[in-house]
């Protein structure tokens, strides 16, 4: 079992910066790659970035590369998102999910989100 909790989300002007963090509870956690999702009003779920188990991997949607950075911290079972230079279409709930299949397949396991909201 797998209990997902992020935090950091916030309401920011355009941008602006924000750190996301994903704290997790089970084993699966270390020996999973590591998501982070987001999802607008009446859109759907959509990926943003992905770390590997050991970190050196990254893989980031096309509308966050350089302005979004993912780092995890194994030994806390946390995994974080930096988000740097904000866009009002940055606005969404923010999900963390370790992967099934590299980059960006989530294992099905999912916490409450964080709300991010970018103002213009």
């Amino acid at each position: 079992q797998v209990q997902l909790a992020e935090s950091g989300g916030g309401l920011v002007q355009t941008g602006g910066s924000l750190r996301l963090s994903c704290a997790a509870t089970g084993r699966i956690f270390s020996s999973s790659a590591v998501g982070w999702f987001r999802q607008a009003p009446g859109k759907e779920r959509e990926f943003v970035a992905v770390i590997s188990v050991s970190g050196v991997h990254t893989v980031y949607a096309d509308s966050v590369k350089g302005r979004f950075t993912i780092s995890r911290d194994n030994a806390e079972f946390t995994t974080y998102l930096q988000m740097n230079s904000l866009k009002p279409e940055d606005t969404a709930l923010y999900y963390c999910a370790p992967i099934k299949t590299w980059p960006g397949e989530p294992l099905g396991y999912w916490g409450q989100g964080t709300q991010v909201t970018v103002s213009s």
